[in-house]
């Protein structure tokens, strides 16, 4: 242990060379938010073999000579277009064997309750942001987080049983699932800022967080073979894989991860002082008094909620409808529309890392003010997606262009983790509402009915919120440190650097925390 009074925060010293323990936290980190992605995702394209057709629908026959290398599926858009039905499906390759039929559903559910379905994980999500934060501060980040994810994988596990006994018993298993996994981001967000020298802070966060695009688009991808070769009974496969998977994950996070470098056993001396005199080992013990009155009703903060809701608004409803409106309107096959579900995620992982480094230049090159780049950010991802979101609409059965816009509206949604501010925690319990409410209006608007105009409205609302929630942030929201702020957190200063920042140990005093404030700790300046 070094002794407190010889740590500087913000020392240079030269780090050590080769893998180093921090690096096996952030790569458990990675592959822990990866896994529960996955459980968080896997229901949203299991749905669709799990779930009958509704015949109700009116459906085109299938086109005589269209298959998957002959005639484009987009050159009969126009006889489907704007006649509010579903697109031509397409005949499989000749001598294909089709073990998985797609109308071979086993539960009879309408829209509105496959929406409620859906979710219902983020009943249990939203309500456990603040209390993880709390119990992370107190007893550290390793269990909460370790221990988040083992019970979203043993509930992961028990879902075809919950399924196939009552539905009420899913939507308790879901819920189940969303308490264990809103621990998640509070409780990395703690090992971060234990293990995370601030040189590297942005880069072990952005690759720990990254996991849930990685994991989001492999599940999807992975969850369409499983279906279609009927693997370990089909549908059930993807929860018994993703959860044994997880469970074993777990196993490995027990013996790996340590809540701070001094608690490892395994640790060389280099990186202890290495992490040690970068962080401060412990830069105030002084606990500090948490303004919520100050905090509540501050204008920018409620700006701040009303912009994540909007982005959880369209995200969510894209992340939990998309396989859905691909099978029901595209009529794309089980393999086709995991692809096809997963290449947004894909891309977004891309954007999400470039836009806010940037952003990032060009507020540090003072090329731009810090608010005007994040006004600019916000205009790009949500504005940008709703005329995306505007277009799907419009682009009928041309599948190309349809998956073009649609991936479009998704990726552009990461320049949004460039706009937003230091209180993501308390917006994150606010804006997962959207998690459950969205899913569930798209419920009632094609219940019975999965038709391109109702799909239509759908987008359209999704549009709207976007372009709503970007006008309230362009002309309320505020850059500018809020006097609360100064009057309670204990300035910080970083290597080479005078900036008054509101830290992950200072974050984690108030209990604030959420999916991207990790990163954007570090991909701001102000």
């Amino acid at each position: 242990m070094i002794p407190e009074d010889s740590v500087k925060p913000g020392s240079t010293d030269r780090k050590p060379s080769g893998w180093g323990t921090r690096h096996t936290v952030i790569a458990m980190g990675f592959w822990g938010f990866a896994m529960s992605y996955a459980m968080r995702v896997n229901l949203s394209i299991a749905i669709v073999a799990m779930v009958q057709r509704n015949d109700s629908s009116p459906t085109p026959p299938p086109a005589p000579h269209l298959t998957y290398t002959g005639l484009p599926l987009r050159d009969l858009s126009h006889d489907y277009r704007n006649n509010g039905s579903a697109c031509p499906t397409s005949a499989p390759k000749h001598g294909e064997s089709l073990i998985y039929s797609e109308d071979s559903g086993e539960f009879n559910w309408n829209e509105v309750e496959q929406g409620i379905i859906l979710g219902s994980f983020f009943y249990g999500y939203m309500l456990t942001q603040l209390p993880g934060g709390i119990i992370s501060q107190k007893y550290g980040g390793k269990w909460p987080l370790g221990l988040g994810i083992f019970i979203t994988a043993v509930f992961a596990l028990l879902t075809p049983i919950a399924a196939r006994t009552h539905v009420s018993l899913l939507i308790i298993a879901r819920i189940i699932q969303g308490l264990g996994e809103g621990l998640c981001t509070p409780a990395m967000h703690n090992l971060l800022g234990n293990w995370a020298p601030p040189q590297e802070r942005g880069f072990m966060a952005g690759v720990t967080y990254s996991g849930t695009s990685f994991g989001t688009a492999v599940t999807l991808i992975g969850s369409g073979y499983i279906i279609h070769g009927d693997i370990l009974g089909g549908w059930p496969g993807i929860f018994y894989i993703c959860g044994i998977i997880s469970v074993l994950w777990f196993v490995l996070w027990c013996f790996l991860v340590y809540d701070t470098p001094t608690a490892h056993p395994r640790i060389s001396g280099d990186e202890l002082y290495y992490i040690q005199s970068s962080i401060g080992s412990q830069v105030s013990k002084k606990k500090l008094a948490t303004p919520w009155k100050s905090i509540f009703t501050s204008v920018p903060l409620w700006v701040i909620v009303v912009a994540h809701t909007g982005h959880t608004w369209g995200l969510y409803t894209l992340l939990t409808e998309l396989p859905t409106y691909m099978r029901s309107v595209l009529n794309f096959d089980i393999k086709q529309n995991s692809w096809m579900s997963a290449l947004p995620y894909a891309v977004m992982w891309l954007t999400a890392f470039l836009i806010p480094m940037t952003a990032e230049i060009m507020i540090k090159k003072n090329w731009l003010t810090t608010s005007s780049v994040r006004k600019i950010c916000q205009i790009i991802a949500h504005v940008g997606a709703a005329f995306a979101l505007i277009g799907a609409s419009y682009s009928g059965c041309d599948t190309t262009l349809t998956i073009f816009l649609l991936t479009l509206a998704v990726a552009l949604n990461g320049a949004a983790f460039a706009g937003f501010g230091v209180l993501m925690g308390i917006t994150n319990t606010v804006a997962n509402i959207s998690g459950f409410i969205a899913p569930y209006v798209a419920g009632l608007l094609i219940n019975g009915n999965s038709t391109l105009g109702r799909w239509q409205i759908v987008f359209y609302i999704a549009a709207a919120v976007y372009i709503f929630d970007t006008i309230i942030y362009i002309f309320f929201s505020s850059s500018d440190e809020q006097p609360w702020n100064r009057e309670t957190i204990i300035p910080r200063l970083q290597s080479g650097s005078t900036e008054h920042l509101v830290t992950s140990e200072d974050i984690q005093q108030h209990a604030v925390t959420s999916d991207e404030e990790a990163v954007l700790v570090d991909h701001r300046n102000g």
